[in-house]
């Protein structure tokens, strides 16, 4: 039952070998997943949590400052309205969501912080994709069909942002070596390489994958 967490600097190619390691694995690869999972318990669009998730990005003060059991989110949790969410109600689901998909197993989790939820999870396995820069700039260039000027500043921007978001965290460490299992340098690595040396140590851990075919 094990549980592949994927963190990245942007523009790193995660996103493809994240449904990789999900279509290879028989894994659920979540990632607008968490975001349906939050809107469906705090009953809004998904539209509306990806406009507070954009906004929090700036400030979350409070972000993994304290992580709690899943019992004690849902109690916390039920006694809230539905039918909205704002900033704080975001980080309860989002950390309650990442929860349960980690206790389902069989999970690869794009992001959002689940290096730190599931940090002591004894059957997550984390990793961290980066990549040199010129390489960044250019996979967002094909993959947003922009010029290469408009690509460097979506991924200037975006690196940006989530070393805002850090500071503000208190977090300031998400590219330190010690929070991962394993750290891939993409440009010196294929994705099929990659997706190899995590498979070997999903394997390691006792929580074998499904057969590839």
């Amino acid at each position: 039952m094990a549980v592949i967490t994927i963190s990245r600097q942007f523009g790193a190619g995660a996103m493809k070998l994240g449904k990789m390691l999900a279509e290879k694995f028989g894994y659920t690869l979540a990632s607008r997943e968490i975001v349906q999972g939050i809107a469906d318990k705090a009953k809004v669009s998904t539209d509306f949590v990806l406009s507070v998730e954009k906004e929090a990005g700036t400030r979350l003060s409070r972000f993994m400052t304290r992580i709690i059991s899943s019992r004690g989110m849902v109690n916390k949790i039920l006694r809230d309205d539905s039918g909205y969410i704002d900033e704080k109600l975001y980080l309860d689901y989002l950390v309650l969501t990442i929860v349960q998909i980690a206790d389902e197993g069989n999970a690869v989790i794009m992001g959002r912080g689940s290096q730190y939820i599931l940090r002591s999870h004894p059957d997550a396995v984390h990793i961290l994709l980066v990549d040199d820069l010129e390489n960044r700039i250019k996979r967002v260039e094909r993959r947003e069909k922009t010029s290469y000027e408009q690509a460097a500043r979506i991924v200037h921007h975006e690196d940006k942002r989530r070393l805002s978001l850090y500071h503000r965290l208190g977090k300031q460490d998400y590219d330190s070596p010690s929070l991962y299992h394993m750290v891939l340098n993409m440009s010196r690595l294929t994705r099929p390489q990659a997706f190899e040396m995590i498979r070997r140590i999903v394997d390691s851990m006792g929580s074998p994958p499904p057969a590839t075919t």
